[in-house]
């Protein structure tokens, strides 16, 4: 199952302007090495999961990985063949507001450097934003 919120207040959201720079989440907090959004963009709950599995698999579970990230924002769709009106779409799939040099991913606890640098580019393969290795 992907990531998703248990509960929200209201059921559809306006995914509203994204704003380019983040400087609150823009260091390590958990980790020695991380993986940091260079640009703004919406990262749907799909795309955390298969960057997480990516990575995990790379380190072979012997380090931790954090996800700093969490997808809360309603993403809704209509059905191809239905016309135009007729109100908001039901929800899709979930996805996260990021902005540029927001943190996303934090890797620690494995011995090999060469092998986090890998399990990171992986993760960085399947992510839709740019994003660069934070040392």
């Amino acid at each position: 199952m992907f990531l998703q919120p248990k509960k929200v207040k209201f059921k559809k959201t306006k995914k509203g302007k994204l704003v380019p720079l983040e400087f609150k989440s823009n260091i390590l907090k958990f980790g020695t090495i991380g993986l940091k959004a260079a640009e703004a963009g919406i990262i749907n709950a799909r795309q955390i999961e298969a960057c997480r599995q990516a990575m995990s698999r790379k380190i072979k579970k012997k380090g931790k990985i954090w996800i700093r990230i969490f997808p809360d924002l309603p993403i809704t769709s209509k059905p191809i063949s239905s016309r135009m009106g007729k109100g908001k779409g039901a929800v899709s799939h979930w996805g996260a507001r990021v902005r540029g040099g927001t943190v996303l991913f934090e890797i620690c606890g494995v011995k090999d450097p060469r092998i986090t640098m890998e399990a990171l580019r992986t993760g960085q393969a399947k992510l839709p934003v740019k994003t660069r290795i934070l040392k």
